[in-house]
């Protein structure tokens, strides 16, 4: 089952959610300001990103700017990171999917079609 969060005024989840509709995915459609995605659900994604940190967090968010992670992201652990992510939803890379097979952050039609259409 695919979860994907998602939050409703972002162009790019919007955009997601018609997708999995258009080829027909069934999805369950999580709100990710309101109910961040799990540690272990990072800790997934982590490993379909390569290990890459920085690719969990929304960069161009105001809240990642306040916080001044573009600094200190680099020095954050695992922990520490899922810490911050997992307290509020505005951190996370969306739309956010997860399958028993597939990680996916941020929307790019070509990635999607591969990693869920084949």
């Amino acid at each position: 089952m695919i979860r994907i969060y998602v939050y409703k005024n972002c162009d790019s989840c919007r955009k997601a959610l018609k997708w999995l509709r258009q080829h027909g995915l069934g999805f369950e459609e999580l709100p990710i300001r309101e109910t961040p995605p799990s540690k272990q659900e990072l800790a997934r994604m982590l490993e379909h990103r390569g290990g890459d940190l920085k690719a969990l967090f929304n960069t161009s968010g105001r809240d990642y700017r306040e916080l001044g992670l573009k600094d200190r992201i680099s020095d954050l652990s695992f922990d520490e990171a899922a810490e911050l992510l997992g307290g509020n939803g505005n951190l996370v890379k969306r739309p956010f999917l997860l399958s028993d097979t597939v990680g996916l952050v941020g929307f790019r039609e070509t990635e999607w079609e591969q990693a869920l259409v084949g």
